[in-house]
């Protein structure tokens, strides 16, 4: 089932993204380093360590654009295809060190809304101890198992089986890394995350929502995955989990399946939509732009509002069954960039603390 007419119209006030594909290329192919850099010599190591996991395997890794940059493609068995990563690496590589699973929002990294373009979340690793892993491929796809291949977001999705059983084991044994995990994503992915820790209890030692939805079977939660998909995604929503409500549905609330994050560190954030400190003129992206202001402050006031509504469900929801977790609820704030590079920071220590790593 498509969306209606009335939901694709909705795709202009939504917004789409603001760069395209066509983008990645000068992003992924700057600043290489030479053979002689650390970089590359860390480069080599990984494809030296690296171990399948049956048909999933590391198929590259080449220096990025900083000294603490690196690129992965991994090849998924499930999903048949090349999934690029960008990688931050440990600030000392010659130790184990945890790792953070960073997803991206509805463009999951396939046009310019990402944590690397749009975050200072490179110079914030610098001095970290800890690998940050965020895919750049996966865009409208909820990294979720899809039930049937969509050709608009690359054919077959199979999103939470690479993450949660083909993927680790690759990045352990490439990076050496302690085999501690966490796991974080903003808008979209706020729901994402806390389903691939359902998922696989015990993978990840802490997750992170920033500004999601925890909510699939409400009818505002429903309607906002209808529209990221069908108007956003020109995807069929009927193709992820089946028709609207279903059991598969059901399966992927975290609201309703909250218990299984018993155990789980969690932190918790989003805003009321008011317009707030990153909400002027001179702020990030708006860049003295009236325009880009009014959307910001107007359309990303309305989402929002609307995830900060799911937050407050999904804290009332943990509350209930005396799950703790770290709420950070912001009296101003629209859905943007901003926002959620404070939300990285403030979560960090608790991250940090569930990795048994430093802040």
């Amino acid at each position: 089932m498509r969306v209606t007419k009335k939901s694709r119209q909705l795709k202009a006030l939504i917004g789409a993204t603001t760069a395209t594909v066509a983008a990645l290329p000068a992003f992924f192919g700057a600043g290489v380093a030479s053979a002689e850099t650390p970089a590359q010599n860390d480069a080599d190591r990984i494809e030296a360590s690296a171990q399948a996991n049956g048909g999933t395997e590391l198929v590259s890794a080449t220096p990025g654009n900083a000294s603490n940059k690196m690129r992965l493609v991994v090849r998924s068995e499930s999903m048949g295809r090349d999934i690029p990563f960008e990688v931050i690496r440990p600030a000392d590589t010659s130790k184990p060190a945890p790792t953070l699973y960073l997803l991206n929002g509805a463009g999951g990294g396939e046009d310019s809304a990402s944590w690397q373009l749009r975050t200072d979340m490179a110079t914030f690793f610098k001095d970290k101890q800890v690998n940050v892993i965020t895919p750049m491929q996966g865009a409208f796809s909820y990294y979720t198992d899809w039930q049937r291949p969509e050709e608009a977001l690359h054919g077959v999705n199979r999103w939470e089986t690479f993450l949660t059983e083909e993927l680790p084991p690759v990045i352990d044994s490439a990076l050496g890394t302690t085999g501690v995990n966490a796991l974080a994503g903003i808008s979209t992915s706020g729901t994402s995350v806390f389903n691939l820790a359902i998922a696989k209890p015990g993978l990840y030692e802490a997750v992170g929502a920033y500004s999601g939805c925890a909510s699939t079977m409400e009818p505002a939660g429903q309607t906002y995955i209808q529209i990221v998909i069908g108007a956003r995604g020109d995807a069929d929503v009927e193709n992820m989990w089946g028709p609207i409500g279903s059991e598969d549905w059901i399966k992927h609330d975290p609201i309703i399946n909250a218990d299984k994050l018993r155990g789980t560190d969690i932190y918790l954030s989003s805003a009321t939509g008011l317009p707030g400190p990153h909400d002027t003129l001179d702020s990030e992206g708006i860049n003295g732009s009236i325009p880009r202001l009014a959307e910001r402050v107007i359309v990303g006031g309305i989402i929002e509002a609307a995830t900060n509504e799911c937050s407050l469900r999904m804290a009332r929801r943990l509350a209930d069954l005396q799950i703790p977790a770290v709420v950070d609820f912001k009296p101003a704030g629209t859905h943007s960039w901003g926002y959620w590079e404070d939300d990285l920071h403030n979560s960090w220590p608790m991250l940090a603390a569930s990795m048994n790593t430093p802040a």
